[in-house]
């Protein structure tokens, strides 16, 4: 009889340098691909073979601008977005983990992030679980759910190493991480737009939390915080080992 895996063996992945690209967004949307592309070419100088964009970084994290910056990704050409992604993932040879989009498909509006691999092609999308509902009096309310759908299924890429990918509030629930772990997932990838109040309480806490339990890493990438908006990220983009603090 074979050996069972062992739980809390350390992920063995070929050593690479990993890219967490914190933006600056405004309500330009070409501003922020183009400062996008910038960030991904300045990655790419300093060695990155992997790359990570925020939760929705080509608009502004608002109901206000979901809809109106979506795009349809199944026709590349109404999409300027996932254009810019394919053409830099393929012209650096580099894996983008695109943070996440407003996806228009089928009259449904869902929070999606796309995977590009070296080669240009979509890898994987992956549409928002666990939808981020919130109403902490005098501080914020927010529902998502108002907006988007729930997307319903997990997404693991094989790229630099057996990438999982969640966006945001996804890293609440344990579940999705130790399905990712029992499917030999190396590295959780979390787009994030935590906001100032449960950022400061949980950011790096549930961080720490799904990589020492499933002993992998985990890598998160916020917007950068402006407090001009409706919406104020906490930012804090960070990469967490399974034995490590945060970076």
């Amino acid at each position: 009889m074979a050996d069972a895996p062992n739980p809390f063996q350390l992920p063995n992945i070929t050593k690479f340098k990993i890219a967490l690209c914190q933006l600056s967004i405004t309500s330009d949307k070409n501003q922020n691909l183009d400062r996008a592309s910038r960030s991904i070419r300045l990655s790419v100088e300093q060695g990155a073979k992997l790359l990570v964009l925020p939760e929705m970084w080509n608009c502004p994290y608002s109901s206000d601008y979901f809809a109106k910056y979506a795009e349809d990704f199944d026709n590349r050409d109404a999409s300027p977005t996932l254009s810019m992604l394919s053409e830099a993932a393929c012209c650096h040879g580099i894996t983008i983990i695109g943070g996440s989009l407003p996806e228009w498909d089928h009259g449904r509006l869902y929070n999606t992030c796309c995977i590009f691999g070296p080669d240009g092609r979509l890898k994987a999308k992956h549409r928002k679980i666990h939808l981020f509902d919130i109403d902490i009096p005098g501080e914020i309310s927010f529902k998502e759910s108002d907006t988007f759908t729930a997307g319903d299924q997990p997404t693991i890429v094989d790229t630099v190493g057996r990438i999982g990918i969640g966006i945001c509030h996804d890293i609440r629930f344990p579940e999705l991480a130790a399905l990712y772990r029992k499917r030999g997932v190396d590295i959780i990838c979390y787009p994030g737009a935590f906001n100032v109040s449960t950022g400061e309480l949980l950011w790096e806490l549930v961080q720490r939390a799904r990589a020492v339990d499933n002993q992998l890493f985990v890598a998160t990438c916020s917007p950068s915080r402006n407090s001009t908006g409706s919406y104020t990220t906490w930012g804090h983009s960070t990469l967490v080992g399974p034995k490590e603090s945060p970076t």
